[in-house]
């Protein structure tokens, strides 16, 4: 059950610009670190698991493309490519238009695994939500809503 409203007196002000960014930085930067760690996998590492994601969101990709999206170098995105391959998370084929290239597409178990990492997560994170108040959450669903239009432009 929520916590009685305990709601900070907001402040009408506006903040520092300064100040807030670096808050807003330090708040963000915790909550990622905290939120990968919590998918409790002994199977992938962030890294793959961002991957994966990637994967699932845009569908096969060359390794050069994986690269690109992570901003690695290509013998660092060999490695974590190998690795999901390994264990069956992703497979590789040749490219129908370039045969130099390789495609990396996400397996049925890849998806399984990206799938439990996010409900992992996403577990975690309604299990704090939960201790807020109504008018916290409604603070929180607001600034979720202007991180994604400040990221979108």
């Amino acid at each position: 059950m929520p916590s009685a409203d305990t709601s900070p007196d907001l402040n009408l002000t506006a903040p520092d610009l300064g100040e807030l960014a670096v808050e807003l930085r330090v708040a963000i930067m915790r909550t990622s670190r905290v939120l990968r760690n919590q998918a409790g996998s002994d199977v992938v590492t962030p890294g793959q698991t961002t991957v994966l994601a990637l994967l699932a969101k845009h569908g096969p990709q060359t390794m050069r493309q994986l690269a690109d999206a992570e901003r690695v170098q290509a013998p660092s995105m060999t490695r974590t490519v190998n690795a999901l391959s390994a264990q069956n998370l992703v497979e590789r084929t040749d490219s129908p238009s370039d045969g130099r290239q390789v495609v990396v597409a996400l397996t049925a178990a890849g998806r399984e695994v990206l799938e439990e990492s996010r409900r992992l997560r996403s577990a975690w994170l309604a299990e704090r939500l939960h201790d807020l108040s109504d008018a916290d959450r409604a603070i929180m669903h607001r600034a979720s809503e202007i991180l994604l239009e400040m990221t979108a432009r």
